[in-house]
């Protein structure tokens, strides 16, 4: 263990220091520090050193030249076990620092300020902070390396629980965090960076990206049992995501379960009335809206009931007993809503196997992000990685062309685009029959638009729902007639699509020779 003695503090975010300095003082640690820190323990009656008058040389340069001296790293870097290091040490009149506190210059809220310029986040660039992080991470065995507030109760405990001390594997632990702390600054710095060219413009993709995420927890396996795996979340995460979600009971989210559960997740808070979505192989199975939850999970479990056997629900509304009675007559793998009450929480308390989780939805903001939706989706391939911003297009009711003499009724308007928006989370080739706020059939993953339109009246014929006057919405739009010949003769009336394919004009003739309404977005949603 080593005893701390001697301890470099200086902080740009002062949270919690003077309680730090404080205590470390009453364990007789001789405390340096630069500037504004030094200034605050000496107003505070804390005794210190300022690094300027240790080290014999000023700080320069509007401060960007404090802590650059061999009288600092070499009492960071020096090996207290190495004869050589010591001799070094002494014939230089450098002293051991035992503790390294610094938390680094705020680059990252700067850059994330509306306002900020090229030459404001230059000048948030740390170089002395990292410079010293490193050089105390890297000699861990001997130094104890603090980079963040949260670290300091923790620290005065194991320090006090040793008198004085730091153990070597609670050493080890903080400079890994240290390392990571620098990682996460230099990379934002070069994702910031290398969005600008020569002439100062940006580009809405960096020259290098620096994914920066933090492990959740390891899975007992991936998609298969002879894959492993693990669950990371974004340094920063959006509000109302799949990762800040809170598990109320049920056994550990498993791979499949979390994929499955994020697509029910963001399909379920992209609707602004009250909503269940049920997922079943990364699939909506059942989509609906209700004036109540209990309304909207039969609706949409009625779509598909064999599909809907060990699915993902989610709801956007808070579940109570009546919903969750209904819910807990089925097996469910994960169950998602903003809040349960009391007595729905008791229901699902007998059935201790199923995941509840709950996740709050984001309140206001204007962005996408603040919305909680991604900014932007990835795929990984061979040693490579596709990036592009998130499908997060809304269409409303004026972006609409009506192609077809027929022209749709309130009610069609309002299923026509609430198909849209489901069509948009379900794999390609997409195809979606609603009628009354819910889903009647859905054909998803097909190779050909046909094919998932063949697929998705055959669901609708299994649960017994009649297509009689239902609408259709395609993710993509019709290469040929076929498949408007199909749908009209499973009964639908109306169908949504993006339109611009060479034989648009075809399409839209076979539309009107069997009379249904067509309307065109200008919009592709494919999802792979």
């Amino acid at each position: 263990m080593t005893t701390i003695k001697r301890a470099l503090i200086s902080v740009s975010d002062k949270t919690g220091i003077i309680e730090l300095a404080s205590t470390l003082v009453k364990l007789n640690v001789e405390i340096l520090s630069t500037g504004g820190t030094a200034k605050l323990f000496r107003d505070n009656n804390i005794p210190v050193i300022e690094v300027s008058d240790y080290t014999g040389f000023p700080e320069m340069l509007d401060g960007r030249v404090k802590t650059l001296h061999p009288k600092v790293h070499g009492g960071l870097l020096g090996r207290r076990d190495l004869p050589e290091h010591v001799a070094a040490m002494q014939a230089q009149g450098i002293a051991n620092i035992d503790l390294l506190v610094v938390n680094l210059y705020p680059f990252e809220a700067t850059v994330a300020k509306p306002n900020c310029t090229l030459e404001d986040a230059i000048e948030n660039i740390d170089i002395g902070g990292p410079a010293m992080v490193r050089s105390a991470a890297k000699n861990w065995q001997d130094v104890a390396v603090l980079t963040d507030a949260s670290q300091y109760a923790d620290f005065l405990t194991e320090l006090q629980a040793n008198n004085g001390a730091a153990s070597s594997a609670y050493k080890f632990k903080l400079s890994v965090a240290a390392f990571n702390r620098i990682s996460n600054y230099d990379a934002a710095i070069s994702d910031y960076l290398s969005n600008f060219n020569a002439d100062g413009t940006r580009d809405e993709f960096p020259a290098q990206m620096n994914g920066r995420f933090v492990k959740v927890q390891d899975l007992r396996y991936g998609e298969n049992p002879h894959q492993s795996a693990a669950f990371y979340r974004d340094l920063c995460t959006a509000p109302g995501s799949l990762v800040s979600a809170q598990q109320l009971q049920g056994k550990e989210l498993s791979y499949n379960n979390i994929a499955d559960a994020d697509a029910a997740w963001e399909a379920v808070k992209s609707f602004q009335a009250t909503a269940c979505v049920i997922v079943k192989h990364a699939n909506p199975c059942g989509v609906a809206l209700g004036k109540d939850a209990l309304e909207a999970y039969s609706k949409a479990f009625q779509t598909d009931t064999t599909s809907a056997f060990g699915g993902i629900i989610a709801f956007n509304v808070t579940v109570d007993k009546a919903a969750a009675e209904a819910v807990s007559k089925q097996f469910v793998e994960v169950l998602i809503a903003p809040d349960y009450t009391a007595e729905a929480l008791a229901i699902f308390t007998a059935k201790a196997n199923v995941r509840v989780l709950k996740i709050a939805l984001p309140v206001g903001g204007n962005s996408a992000w603040e919305q909680g939706r991604n900014l932007h989706d990835s795929k990984r391939v061979g040693s490579g990685l596709l990036v592009q911003t998130a499908d997060n297009h809304e269409i409303s009711q004026t972006d609409l062309k009506i192609v077809t003499k027929k022209q749709p009724t309130p009610q069609q308007m309002a299923d026509l685009l609430f198909a849209w928006n489901v069509a948009k989370y379900v794999k390609s080739n997409a195809i979606v029959f609603c009628g009354n706020g819910m889903t009647l059939g859905v054909g998803a993953g097909q190779m050909s638009r046909v094919d998932s339109t063949k697929i998705a009246a055959i669901k609708a014929q299994n649960a017994g729902l009649s297509l009689q006057n239902s609408v259709v919405a395609s993710d993509a739009f019709f290469p040929f007639r076929d498949g408007i010949d199909v749908l009209a003769q499973a009964g639908a009336a109306c169908v949504i699509h993006p339109g611009g394919s060479m034989r648009d004009d075809e399409v839209i003739a076979a539309a009107d020779a069997h009379g249904l309404v067509m309307i065109t977005t200008g919009i592709r949603h494919f999802r792979h």
